[in-house]
Parts: C-alpha cells; structure tokens; sequence
C-alpha cells in the first residue's frame, strides 16, 4: 500500500494537462474542470490517507518508493524518488485535504470566469508541485518542486492579470505576480547554493544519506564555517519562500490574485515550504547554533513587525496577508529554538484557521460585489450568517482563545521559548500575540458588526453559495477542534489524564536526530510556570479582544483610533507605510539596478558598444560597397582592360 505514494503527485498532474491542452474545446468547460480538477486531488487524498494509516502500523521506518532514474552522471547521480516518513505524510495531508477543500471552495467563487478550467488547471499544477517539494528523497527533487510552486504562485497570483491592483508602485495584478516571482528568485539561489555545499561536503543530495553522514561525524562538523555556511544559505530560502525578513514584502501583495489562490498559498502550501525545509534538516540547522538563532530572531522579529502593520490595514485581504507573515515568524521562531513539533503543530493548526480566514473573507468580497475595504462594510453579520459564524470561529482560534486551536499551538511555542530562556524572542512573541487579537477582532466588528456603511442602493450584501459555504463550515469544525491533536502536558495533568500528544509523538522520530545534537529532552516540569504562561496569554488575548470591541463596536464613530492617529501620526504614518521597507528596496536596490541597467547596459552598453559595434560594421560594408561598385561600370573595354593590368601585374610578380 505504501508504494502508492507515488500516485498521490500523478493525479494532479494528469488534472493539469489535461485541462490545459483541452480544457477550452470542452463543452460545458466549467462542470468538467470543476470536477476533474477536484477529484484529481481528492483521489491523492484518499490515497495519503491510506498510506498514513498503513505507515503508522509500522514500526515507522523511511520508506523510499523509487519511480525513475533520472540523472546519473560521474559520481553524481539522483532518482525520482519519493521518501515516505512522518514529515512528508504530515504535510502531505495537509496539502491534499485543505487542496481539496479549496478546490470545491472555488467551484462558486470562480463561477463564470472566461477561464474556468484554466485556474484549475493552474490549481492542479500547483498541488503537483508542492507534493513533488514535500514528498522528494533528495535535495534536487525538492528543487524542482520548490522552483515549480514559484511558477504556479506566478500564475496563479496574476490570473486576472489585466485587473487593477492597489500596493507599493503596483497597478496591476501581474505586476504583483511579478513581484512575488522576482523576490523568491533570490531566496532560490541561496538554497542553490546550499545544495552544491552539501554535494561537495557529502557527496550526495539524498536526505538519507546526508543525515546519516551528518550523524557520523557531528563532533567535528559542530559550530564550523561550513555548516554555518550551508544553513545561512538554506534559510535564505526559507526566508522567500516563506515571506521572512527580509524577503516578507512579496506575500502581502500576493492577495492580489482571487482568494482561493490566497488560501492556498498563505495557508497550505507555498508559504509552508520553509518551514519544511528547515524541518527536513533539522540536525543540519543543529549543528549551528549561530544560524538557530539567527532563525529564532529573524522568525520573533518578523512576527512582531508584520503584526503592527496589520493593525492599521483597511484592506479585508491585507490584514490577512500580514497576519500570514506573522504567524510564520511564530513557526521560524519555534524552529530556532529548537521547538520543531510545536513550529509544525503551528504550522498545521495555522493551515486550518488561515485557509478559513481567506476563504471567508472571499466569501464577503464576493457578496459585496468586490468590495474589499472593511471601512466600507458593516453588519454584515445580517446577511451572511454563515460566513460571520466560520470567520468569528477562525478570529477565536487564531487570536488564540482556548480552546481553539490556535490557542494550543501559539501557547506551545510561547511555552517552550520562555522554557528554553529565550527570553526576548518569548517577549516579541508575547506583543505579535497581543497585536494579532487586536487586529483580529477589530477586523471582525468592522466588518460584521455595527451600522451598514455600503451604497445598499447599488448592491446588497448576500450568503456564498452552498459550494463555498460547505467549505467554510468544514473548516471552521477544524479551526475549532484541531488544536486537541496536541493539547499540552500541562492541561492533562491538571485533568489527571495520560499525556497522548499525537503530532508529538509523530514527529518525534524526525527530530530524534537534532534532539540529540542540541541535547533537548521532554520539557515536562514547571507545571505551575506553564499554567501561569497560559493564563497570562489568554489574558492578553481577552484583553486585547475589548479593547478592539470597546474602540470599534461600542463607539460607533471611532474616537479612541482617531485621537491615537492625531496624537501620533508620525507612528500611523511608519505602520500604514509598513515600516518603510518597500521604500527601502525600491530606494536601495530597485531604483539603482533599473537606474544602472538603462544608463549603463542599456545605454553605455547595448547601445554604445553592441549597437555601435553591429551598426559600425554595417557602415563599413556598406562604404566599401560603394567604392568597390564604382568598379562595375558596365564598358566591355574597362574590364577587358583591368584584365590585362591583372595578368602583367601577376608575371611582374612571378618574374621578379
């Protein structure tokens, strides 16, 4: 059962090019994409849950299912293989169910659109590429799926290419698709370099192998340059792929393709490539403490930074964007510090409660007619009940409310960072938590609560089809249970309950390694300090709760933001600009590459040099032409003349 692995990334990609190369000569096209399209991924689904249940009567061991040989040259050689363990399995799952969902989700939202079949044509080619990114034997593999989710991102993100699109010196949504495909380019080539690294150090890009080899020889590889260097240049990667600092500006503009597109990449999958990666190779990040923390900083920095600026956004979507990038920190964060289960228990309780946020907020865009300005809103509530009831579930879960499941996985990693003496990064993550609850449910009051602040003369708000709603309500069942797959020690022993903390102990076998090399052992003491932790945290969040239902319900009219934007504006002006950092990268690094490629390439280069060179030449052959025609006369006697000249000329030579 288990070598059906291997069919679980062929289905989509069937999906793909089938509907690509006939999706337009069908009749009936958007019935036929609809279903092909999502059961293409339902079937790969099925096929995963098969496997895990079959994998997890075993005794766990790695699986590898091999499909072809693909590149053998010298000593260097990589298959087509697929590597069947906890960690693939784990986000296998994740990508297929919450795939699925996505697609049905997208049935209604999509409905009518000139080129139905070929967003899910584009949608089946994106889960093909994550599943080749998540379910690969060896680096190169992984790359392809990597490089192949930037594609699809690429397409996806400007789907309605010719649509205008408000960000930073952006008009449209290609440019926004161009913007995310250009960063995550540079994050690429750090992970690039990286894999030549670690062929040159091992001798091979298999998983396996390099981590055995790794095991081997820990003592001496501890600390050194190289692994400093290898990991730094691995989490460049991370750090595009997962919209870090200080490649995060690409994500928030990435909401500008239609919210399903959003859903899946903010939620399931692009996004969640770093956080893998890192996982993957989480004795390589071990043995550099320096990089760990470099993760932990960067990851604490990013969550806090991206949580501000969420605070101050009036765009439905772009408070869902920065809360993306938010969130991620959390799980780098969890990450650096060695709390790799609670970072992927995160990063699956975060795939529930985000995908249900975007897909929601699809819901309200697409019953107020494309209205995204939640300033332009209100009571909604009144006319899309369904959507209210999934969003307010996914606003509790991710603000962190017990007992949803955002509050089991934030909790961990605050737990687990102030247990490890981080204290800083507990501190950052503590103010990221406060900010998020606040912006949450400030974006829910304005949206779903208080006076009616559309134009009903020209459109009235309604309730998403049942395509959609079905959708919301299955995720929203998710958003709200999922956090007990991992509920914390702490909680059941004060309930006097054996600990069974699932994603735990499935992940265990994953880490056992870098477990080993950082010396971390199960954090089980302190029960009292945990119970504290958690109280705090939920106070916070509560806290946070009033104040956004306090300023944004109770008074209609605003006055508390109001007087805090006239008392510091400087402050509304830094977060509603995003810290300034697009304007950084325009000023520092935009600007002087396009500033340098027309004065110098352009002009000095191509068309000083190489245009001068092409046209010079063409000069020259032509004023050669015309000296040399001027010897075509056309007299009988001329020629026969230069002809005699010709032959004396020849004997001269030959005689003297």
């Amino acid at each position: 059962m288990i070598e059906l692995i291997k069919f679980v990334p062929l289905f989509p990609i069937l999906g793909f090019l089938f509907l690509a190369l006939f999706g337009s000569r069908i009749k009936n096209s958007e019935r036929v994409a609809a279903v092909l399209a999502s059961l293409m991924v339902f079937i790969s689904f099925a096929i995963t849950v098969a496997v895990f249940f079959e994998f997890s009567a075993s005794d766990g061991s790695v699986v590898k299912v091999l499909i072809y040989e693909w590149i053998s040259a010298g000593d260097f050689s990589v298959n087509i293989s697929y590597q069947v363990d906890q960690l693939s399995l784990f986000f296998t799952l994740i990508i297929t169910g919450i795939g699925f969902l996505i697609h049905i989700y997208s049935i209604g939202y999509m409905k009518g659109d000139k080129r139905f079949y070929l967003f899910f044509a584009y949608l089946n080619l994106f889960i093909f590429m994550m599943l080749n990114l998540v379910l690969s034997s060896n680096f190169l593999l992984t790359f392809l799926g990597w490089e192949g989710v930037g594609l699809a991102s690429y397409l996806l993100i400007g789907f309605w290419y010719d649509q205008k699109f408000e960000g930073f010196r952006i008009t449209w949504t290609g440019d926004a698709a161009n913007k995310a495909f250009i960063v995550n380019r540079i994050g690429d080539f750090g992970f690039l370099i990286a894999m030549f690294l670690i062929f040159v150090t091992f001798g091979t890009l298999e998983y396996t192998d390099v981590m055995s080899s790794v095991m081997a020889d820990s003592g001496a590889l501890m600390g050194t340059g190289l692994m400093l260097a290898i990991t730094l240049f691995m989490f460049l990667g991370c750090t595009g792929k997962s919209a870090q600092i200080p490649l995060a500006g690409w994500l928030p503009d990435a909401m500008a393709g239609p919210s399903s597109v959003s859903a899946l990449i903010h939620a399931a999958t692009m996004v969640t490539a770093g956080i893998f990666l890192i996982a993957r190779n989480s004795a390589l990040f071990a043995l550099s403490p320096d990089t760990m923390m470099i993760v932990a900083y960067v990851g604490a920095g990013t969550a806090l930074l991206a949580a501000s600026i969420g605070m101050v956004q009036d765009d439905i979507k772009k408070v869902l964007a920065y809360s993306t990038v938010s969130q991620l920190g959390f799980m780098f964060a969890a990450l650096g510090i060695g709390a790799f289960s609670a970072g992927l228990f995160h990063t699956m309780t975060h795939a529930f409660f985000k995908a249900l946020l975007f897909l929601a907020a699809g819901s309200v865009i697409h019953g107020m007619h494309h209205q995204q300005n939640i300033k332009k809103m209100g009571n909604l509530r009144k006319y899309m009940p369904t959507t209210y009831w999934t969003f307010l579930i996914g606003t509790m879960a991710i603000a962190g409310i017990p007992f949803f499941s955002g509050f089991f996985s934030k909790d961990e990693i605050l737990w687990q960072a102030y247990n490890t003496n981080n204290l800083p990064i507990y501190v950052m993550l503590v103010i990221a938590a406060i900010f998020t609850a606040f912006y949450m449910f400030r974006l829910l009051y304005l949206t779903f609560h208080g006076k009616e602040r559309f134009d009903a003369s020209h459109h009235t708000p309604h309730e998403s089809p049942k395509s959609m709603t079905f959708v919301l309500i299955s995720l929203a069942g998710l958003a709200a249970l999922g956090g007990f797959l991992n509920v914390p020690f702490a909680l059941y022993s004060f309930l006097g309950l054996e600990h069974v903390s699932f994603v735990n102990n499935w992940l265990a076998p994953i880490f056992a390694d870098a477990n080993t090399i950082l010396g971390i052992s199960a954090l089980h003491e302190l029960h009292a300090i945990e119970y504290i932790l958690m109280a705090v945290a939920t106070a916070l969040a509560v806290i946070s709760w009033m104040v956004a239902k306090n300023w944004y319900l109770s008074d209609s009219s605003w006055s508390m933001p109001g007087k805090l934007v006239a008392k510091f504006p400087v402050l509304y002006k830094t977060l509603l600009e995003k810290w300034y950092l697009d304007n950084g990268y325009y000023s520092a690094i935009v600007e002087p590459l396009l500033k340098g490629s027309k004065q110098i390439l352009w002009r000095r280069i191509d068309v000083g040099i190489v245009d001068g060179i092409v046209n010079g030449l063409g000069t020259v052959t032509k004023r050669l032409g015309n000296v040399v025609r001027r010897m075509q006369t056309g007299i009988a006697q001329t020629y026969a003349t230069v002809m005699v000249l010709g032959i004396l000329l020849i004997i001269f030579l030959m005689v003297f």
